[in-house]
Order: structure tokens, then C-alpha cells, then sequence
């Protein structure tokens, strides 16, 4: 017999070596699993003496076994691919996701929030709108519901917050960029969609000055999530009043970005470090088809599968702890930078 104190199931999943979404199923029903894992899990839990928070997991056989998703814009593929891995995590361990897109409105978030509580899930992944959310319904809900937000932090509610690193993403773009060419302009969205595009500006405007460095932020008219268009059309008049302070634009995002290198396109400017190139362009989140475009677009990216499998096995923890931490969890996910011809 182990010597070793385990708390929770996901200390026991590392150590059986099996995975959190299994042992959590053979919890649920030991019969859902097969039988030669659940003998594993069996050997594991005479081996380490562990025997799980069986007055939680009675209390939550009370809710159903859905699980929401609420993202701010499903057809944005950095939200799409994070759900379609989050949903997949959901399956695998025995649950019913459910996956809800506000399309940037708050009464609709709102209306979504109301419509999970009367279903009592068993827990919500929520990527709240952030400035436009109606602060006092997110602060309700997640006081009635086990909530983990993911992408957009709102201080202080919810349970646990799983992101990625926004000044990880700039630290790296920006340090790779001066070291390789003329330092970055900074282009984006003069009302950002996303609180996330603030954090980035505001790492972009400290790692500039920490490095001597002059600052020039291009900012772009346009609201709402249709960033693409926003950014071939900012560029477009960035373009009208050349030149630019620097020949190096580094995007907020990469929705952004793509709107970029098609204004630069239908201008005739070449975009890469050749022989020939107007201009660098490098950006942020590795957006599904940020490989794809022409040229491809250097970027950090988000880890999706880390950032997935954190919401879920916290997720997990909170509902083994009965919905509740005694404090509340963050986690921050660096950034990955990923070289390409753009930049």
C-alpha cells in the first residue's frame, strides 16, 4: 500500500496512470468502463488505499449529467476549436455537453446563463463576452452553478479561470521581431471585442519601454467580431497615409492579420523578409488558417489541447469538491511562437 496521501481523483488518475475522464466514468458507473481497465483501476485503488469524496459525488448524482459550453462567437475559429476539444474531453468522460454561442450579445448571453440554470448541469465552461457581459448576471449565475471561465477573465467570479498567457504571446513576438528586424508597430481594434486585446496592447506598450524602445499603436475603427473585414479595411487607410512608423506590424490577432495581408494584397505590397517586401507582419492565437494564408502567418499560439485538458480536469476537481473551491483557481498557459514567411 502507497504511503502517499492522495486528495482527489486527479492525484490518483497521475498515479494509476490512467486518465482523469476514465476514472471519473468507472466512478460514475464502473460497469462503462472495460474490464480490463477497471481491474486497473481496482489494483490502483487497493495499491494507494484512495477512496473518493463519496458524499460530493452523491450530492452532484443530483444534477445531470450535461455540461454547458457558452463561448462569445462560435464562428471564430480560435472558440470553435477550443470547443470542439473541451466537447470531445466531455464525451469521453461520461458527460452530455451542451454548446451555446452568445454572437457578442450581451441579452443573449444573459438569456443563455438563465436557460442553464433551470437545466442544473452539472457544471458550465463559460468564455464570457467580458466588456460588454452583464456583470451582475455572470456574478448570479456562477454563484447558482459550478463555473469555470476560460479565454476572458471577469475578476473574482466563477470558481477557476483557465487562459493563455497574454504577455507570454507579445513577450515572444515582440523580443523575435526586434531581434531580427525593425522593432513592431502595434496594430488594432479601437474598441476591441475581446478584453484579451487590451491585455496585449498594454504588454506590447510595457515590453517596448522595458527595451528603450518608441512605442506607435495603429488603432482601426470597427466593432463587433467580424475582425477580418475590420482589419482589410483599417489597413486600407493605414496604407492611404504611408508610411508606416516602422516597417513591421504586429496585429492583435490573427482574425486581424488576415484582414491585413489582403488589404496589403490588393495594394501590391509584398508582405515576408525578401528581397522585395514592404512589409513584416506577424500576430497572435495561431487561428486554425493562419498557416494557410498567403504567406503564411507567423504568430503565438495558443496551446488549445493544454488549455482544453486544464478546464476539464479543474472542472472535474470542482465537482468532486461539491462546486465549490476555497479559493479561487487561475491558471495562465504561455504562448508558443510559431515562424512563417510572413515575418
Amino acid at each position: 500500500m502507497s504511503g502517499q496521501k492522495i486528495r482527489n481523483m486527479e492525484e490518483f488518475a497521475a498515479l494509476s496512470g490512467l486518465s482523469r475522464p476514465t476514472i471519473s466514468k468507472y466512478f460514475n458507473d464502473p460497469a462503462s468502463v472495460r474490464s480490463r481497465t477497471r481491474e486497473r483501476i481496482e489494483e490502483a485503488l487497493a495499491r494507494h488505499d484512495f477512496r473518493p469524496n463519496i458524499f460530493a459525488m452523491n450530492q452532484n448524482r443530483s444534477l445531470t449529467k450535461n455540461v454547458g459550453i457558452v463561448v462569445p462567437y462560435l464562428a471564430d475559429p480560435f472558440f470553435a476549436e477550443i470547443a470542439r476539444i473541451i466537447e470531445r474531453r466531455c464525451i469521453d468522460a461520461g458527460f452530455s455537453p451542451i454548446l451555446y454561442s452568445s454572437h457578442g450579445q450581451q441579452k443573449l448571453e444573459v438569456e443563455i446563463l438563465e436557460g442553464l440554470t433551470a437545466l442544473k448541469p452539472a457544471g458550465v465552461f463559460l468564455a464570457p463576452l467580458g466588456r460588454l457581459s452583464d456583470r451582475s448576471a455572470v456574478e448570479r449565475f456562477c454563484r447558482d452553478v459550478p463555473t469555470v471561465l476560460f479565454d476572458s477573465n471577469i475578476e473574482g467570479m466563477g470558481e477557476a479561470f483557465v487562459g493563455s498567457d497574454n504577455v507570454s504571446f507579445v513577450q515572444q513576438t515582440v523580443d523575435y521581431l526586434c531581434r531580427s528586424g525593425t522593432p513592431p508597430c502595434f496594430f488594432e481594434m479601437r474598441t476591441p471585442a475581446n478584453p484579451n486585446a487590451n491585455k496585449r496592447r498594454n504588454a506590447y506598450l510595457k515590453i517596448m519601454a522595458d527595451a528603450g524602445l518608441e512605442p506607435h499603436v495603429i488603432q482601426v475603427d470597427g466593432e463587433g467580431w467580424g475582425f477580418e473585414e475590420i482589419g482589410r479595411r483599417g489597413m486600407h487607410r493605414v496604407i492611404d497615409a504611408w508610411p508606416l512608423p516602422t516597417n513591421t506590424v504586429l496585429c492583435s490577432n490573427d482574425r486581424l492579420a488576415i484582414g491585413v495581408l489582403a488589404a496589403c494584397y490588393e495594394r501590391g505590397l509584398r508582405i515576408g523578409r525578401g528581397e522585395g517586401c514592404a512589409l513584416r507582419v506577424a500576430s497572435h492565437d495561431d487561428h486554425p488558417f493562419s498557416r494557410f494564408t498567403c504567406p503564411a502567418l507567423t504568430t503565438a499560439a495558443h496551446e488549445y489541447e493544454l488549455v482544453a485538458d486544464k478546464c476539464m480536469t479543474t472542472l472535474f476537481s470542482l465537482i468532486e469538491a461539491g462546486g465549490r473551491f476555497s479559493t479561487r483557481e487561475e491558471t495562465l498557459i504561455p504562448a508558443r511562437l510559431i515562424l512563417r514567411a510572413s515575418a
